[in-house]
């Protein structure tokens, strides 16, 4: 069903709007901003209602303060930068400083619609929480989806209604765990499914090999084993990987990891095998990273992915926050299609093909 876009909204001239959105920046130790992106992400929906004459009073979470002030996820430094960047925009200070946010308790969702007479969100990022500033406001003020949520749901949309093929879906991350159910949903749409990062070793295990000190969830070698008979050869698994031994031994090894070595990226056959597979994609979704890039001598994988997912003349998502890091340390960014803000939401969307916060849209869609 059509999400209600800001052409939906009633006129805002002389309004007041609040604007939900997505500005969970990184931190650097020192509290300025590693990446502003998500800021900047927002500026489109910010002037849009700014040129239309609304007074704009935008909210976000930060970090995990657990329901209580807390001066290390203060938005202060956000501020600043959305200062610059769009000066008439007011900012509440973090919602998880208040607990009703994550409680969806609606005597916080009356605080924060209180004088506002509009309502949009933009945070894609954190559509998939059932919290009160995603889902409340809606019940109470006409509303609408910003550009960039409309946008992400368009995108990804378009994964589940109609890709172009081959579709080839690159998963990667530490625990197969967060991954499976969205295996699950893709495995009937995909042409191509490629496991990396250290979800690989639970596959491993179910295939009969030894995989060392590497990470494996026991729990969850039945479904891996399950999922490999479902996709046959549809799942490309790594052939190769990297690994770390005593005395900060590196090696290259086959699937068979040996005991003290500790699987940390796809080794270079790998990498080939699976860019291979992304030249031939005409719809790439990646998600999750192939190893531990933050560590050179484990980057080499991930580095590879990227360049390939960048060179590839087919449509280009990435999702997830690690692999947008590694996109953009690897000054990659440019050439990718789709760069998602949403990295849990954009897997549960395509797994569940809904999200709270948008559900609350259409809802509110039908009601106003």
């Amino acid at each position: 069903m059509r999400l209600p876009t800001l052409e939906d909204l009633p006129d805002p001239s002389g309004l007041r709007v609040l604007l939900r959105a997505d500005f969970n920046v990184p931190q650097r130790d020192d509290g300025t901003i590693a990446d502003d992106l998500r800021i900047r992400a927002a500026l489109p929906t910010i002037e849009w209602l700014s040129q239309r004459g609304a007074h704009v009073t935008a909210c976000t979470h930060l970090g995990r303060p657990k329901g209580k002030p807390d001066p290390r996820y203060s938005v202060e430094p956000v501020r600043r930068r959305l200062k610059e960047l769009a000066p008439q925009v007011e900012l509440l200070e973090n919602l998880r400083f208040d607990p009703g946010e994550e409680g969806n308790d609606a005597a916080f969702v009356d605080r924060l619609v209180d004088g506002q007479d509009l309502y949009v969100n933009d945070a894609f990022g954190a559509a998939h929480r059932a919290h009160a500033s995603i889902v409340g406001p809606p019940t109470r003020l006409p509303s609408a989806a910003g550009r960039l949520l409309a946008g992400e749901v368009d995108v990804l949309g378009g994964l589940l209604e109609e890709p172009k093929h081959p579709f080839v879906a690159v998963l990667g991350g530490a625990k197969v765990s967060d991954k499976l159910g969205v295996i699950d949903a893709l495995l009937d749409k995909v042409d191509q499914l490629v496991v990396g990062g250290a979800m690989c070793f639970t596959f491993f295990v179910a295939l009969g090999h030894q995989i060392g000190d590497s990470l494996v969830e026991p729990d969850r070698v039945d479904q891996c084993k399950a999922l490999l008979d479902a996709a046959g050869d549809k799942l490309l698994l790594p052939s190769d990987i990297s690994a770390l031994g005593p005395n900060d031994d590196v090696r290259q090894v086959r699937r068979s990891i040996p005991p003290g070595y500790r699987g940390l990226d796809i080794g270079p056959g790998s990498a080939a095998e699976f860019s291979d597979a992304i030249n031939d994609g005409r719809t790439v979704f990646w998600n999750g990273p192939m190893g531990v890039f933050e560590d050179e001598r484990f980057a080499a994988g991930t580095r590879t992915v990227a360049y390939a997912v960048a060179e590839c003349r087919g449509f280009t998502i990435v999702g997830g926050g690690d692999v947008v890091s590694a996109v953009n340390s690897f000054g990659l960014a440019a050439d990718i299609d789709h760069v998602s803000t949403g990295g849990g939401a954009s897997l549960e969307f395509i797994e569940q093909g809904d999200l709270p916060g948008l559900a609350a849209l259409r809802m509110a869609s039908n009601a106003n």
